[in-house]
């Protein structure tokens, strides 16, 4: 970092003050890739803030979003320019002090918040009783926090031993119909989660899940949507050769095309997960299982190609990272959802499903049609069970013309 960009120590005493830790914030976000002036901002901003908390006789370990949002608020009575900047390089600088053990990951949950206590009650099972991912974890959240809520302001207290299974019916109910069966069936599951957590510790006297109806979901139900060989080349020729996100984003739809990657197995890619003396690559699947794959010619080269030119440098080892300041790897999947949804676009494709995944069914469609078994299919998308690759088996229109009975004519058959 450059030394210009180095904060001078403050007077005086600094343990356990803010000061101290404004340098190594700058630090961290200079090798993220920021620029100078960005570094600039920031710094003066930390040092606002951290002269702010020592007139109130803060430590660091007891900074949290309620002291940024009082120092937001008075910095607006003084000035609203630049609001967002400093509102940006406060989170910023919380992230950092939590990602270095400073600041507690979690604020303290205050006594007032019943509703707050018990949604981290239920998260710590869900973490350490159930091990569930942290992805879940979030997911079943925003559901959760809307039931409590909602019994909160129905009944006026947040005691959730007086909840009744009409209760639970009508959140449901009143949910269920603006959601798509996927959605339905997440948002009954969360519940039931929640409603088998609160038996658990003593919190209602009787099972409430019970109440909680199943969603169907039929089997082969439908056919996956899907796109045609020519019209995946189209795609992929959508990104720009000339540019290095162009070239990173032809990398990533390769990758979901050739080889039918998964959004998230794409996001976890690692530099070392690329073999290149065995060409091969190591994906991460479903369950964290590591699984070797051949790395088709086309696709390596775009990838090297990637890699020697328009990476950008930073501590990450994931293979794609974002192009601009933090240069760090994607936050999630719906990055490459995005990528995916951009190249159609461009390409005047709308099938009815444009995420990464229907790269996935396009190419389990073209193998089928090509000849290639349920056993084959299954080996390529990596499938745990046979039953998963059923669902291709209907998509090979003209093998099912070909055993499908005659219509009969007028006067039935004879």
């Amino acid at each position: 970092m450059p030394k210009d960009l180095v904060p001078r120590a403050v007077q005086g005493p600094a343990v356990g003050l803010l000061d101290e830790h404004v340098a190594g914030f700058v630090a961290s976000l200079s090798d993220l890739g920021y620029a100078a002036l960005t570094l600039r901002e920031n710094r003066q901003i930390a040092t606002s803030f951290a002269r702010w908390t020592r007139q109130r006789q803060l430590v660091v370990a007891d900074i949290d979003e309620s002291h940024t949002a009082r120092f937001l608020r008075e910095a607006a009575r003084r000035s609203r320019s630049r609001e967002g900047v400093r509102a940006n390089a406060l989170r910023l600088l919380l992230e950092h002090l939590r990602d270095g053990g400073d600041v507690p990951t979690f604020p303290a949950l205050s006594e007032e918040s019943p509703v707050a206590a018990l949604l981290e009650r239920y998260e710590h099972h869900l973490r350490g009783e159930r091990g569930l991912a942290e992805k879940t974890v979030r997911i079943y959240r925003p559901f959760i926090r809307d039931f409590l809520v909602e019994h909160v302001a129905k009944t006026g207290s947040a005691r959730v031993d007086v909840l009744a299974p009409q209760d639970v019916r009508d959140f449901l109910l009143d949910r269920i119909p603006s959601r798509g069966p996927s959605g339905a069936k997440l948002l009954a599951t969360a519940v039931r989660s929640l409603l088998r957590f609160l038996l658990l510790a003593g919190e209602t006297a009787v099972d409430l899940s019970l109440t909680v109806p199943t969603v169907r979901r039929w089997r082969l139900a439908r056919v996956h949507p899907y796109i045609s060989p020519n019209e995946v080349e189209r795609v992929l020729q959508t990104c720009d050769p000339e540019t290095p996100v162009g070239r990173r984003d032809h990398a990533v739809l390769l990758l979901l095309a050739r080889l039918g990657l998964r959004a998230g197995e794409v996001l976890a890619l690692d530099l070392g997960d690329i073999r290149w003396r065995t060409g091969e690559l190591l994906v991460r699947g479903k369950g964290q299982i590591l699984e070797r794959l051949p790395l088709p010619s086309d696709v390596g080269e775009a990838l090297a190609l990637y890699l020697r030119g328009d990476r950008p440098r930073g501590l990450c080892r994931r293979v794609f990272l974002r192009m601009h300041a933090p240069r760090v790897g994607f936050s999630s999947q719906t990055a490459i959802g995005a990528i995916a949804r951009g190249a159609l676009a461009r390409a005047g494709l709308r099938p009815a499903l444009r995420g990464a995944h229907l790269f996935r069914h396009s190419l389990a469609t073209t193998m089928i049609r090509r000849g290639a078994s349920m056993a084959e299919i299954g080996q390529v998308l990596r499938h745990r069970s046979p039953d998963t690759t059923e669902i291709y088996a209907k998509v090979d229109f003209e093998a099912l013309r070909g055993v499908a009975t005659p219509w009969p004519g007028t006067g039935g058959g004879r």
